[in-house]
C-alpha cells in the first residue's frame, strides 16, 4: 500500500493525502478495475507519442489535426505544452495548426531556448506557407520570456507574430483557462 500511495504522489498536482485517498479507493474496488487502470496507463505509455510535424501527443503520425486539410496552414499556433492545444481545441474557435515547444525558457530551472523545440518551428516557417504565428504562451515571467525571444527570432523571417490578448490571469496556466476567455484572448491577440 505504501508503494502505491508514493508512486501516486509522484503524479503532479497530487499530495500525500489525495494519493492515500486514490489508492484506498484503487484496493477496495474491483481487480477488474485495478486491471483496466493499469492497462489503460500502459497501453498510453506505448501507443502514444509525438506528432513529427507539431509535437503534440497523438497515437498517429502526423497527427488528426495536422492531417486535417480544412484547417488554415496559414496561422501556426505556438504553445508549450500538449494540454495547452487540448484548451484551445475546447473553445472550438481556433482553426489553424499548432506547434509545441515542450516548456518555456526558464533561466532558474536550466531551461534555455535550446531545451525547447524552436528549431523545429524555424524548419516550419522555412517553406513560406505560414503568414501568422501567434504566440499563445501562458502568461507567466516563463511564458512572456519565451514569448518575446520568439518574437525577436520570428519577425525578421517576414510572418506576423501575434500574442494573445491579456484577459486571461496572469501567472496562471492556459490549461485551467475556460473556453470563452480563452476565445476572447484569440480574438484580442496584437502583434508584437
Amino acid at each position: 500500500m505504501a508503494r502505491l500511495i508514493d508512486q501516486l504522489n509522484r503524479l503532479p498536482s497530487i499530495g500525500q493525502k489525495t494519493a492515500q485517498r486514490l489508492a484506498y479507493f484503487i484496493v477496495s474496488g474491483s481487480a477488474e478495475s485495478a486491471r483496466e487502470l493499469a492497462e489503460a496507463i500502459l497501453q498510453a505509455k506505448e501507443q502514444i507519442g509525438y506528432c513529427s510535424q507539431c509535437l503534440n501527443l497523438t497515437d498517429v503520425d502526423p497527427c488528426v489535426i495536422c492531417q486535417d486539410t480544412r484547417r488554415d496552414r496559414s496561422l501556426l499556433c505556438v504553445v508549450e505544452e500538449p494540454r495547452d492545444v487540448l484548451a484551445l481545441e475546447r473553445t472550438r474557435e481556433y482553426r489553424g495548426l499548432y506547434h509545441v515547444l515542450h516548456g518555456a525558457i526558464s533561466p532558474m530551472d536550466g531551461i534555455g531556448p535550446e531545451e525547447l523545440r524552436i528549431k523545429e518551428l524555424l524548419a516550419r516557417l522555412g517553406n513560406g506557407e505560414v503568414r501568422e504565428v501567434i504566440l499563445a504562451t501562458d502568461p507567466n515571467i516563463e511564458g512572456e520570456a519565451t514569448a518575446m525571444y520568439l518574437a525577436r527570432l520570428l519577425k525578421p523571417l517576414g510572418v506576423r507574430v501575434t500574442r494573445m490578448a491579456h484577459g486571461m490571469p496572469v501567472g496562471g496556466d492556459l490549461e485551467y483557462v475556460d473556453e470563452l476567455t480563452l476565445t476572447k484572448a484569440l480574438e484580442g491577440r496584437r502583434e508584437l
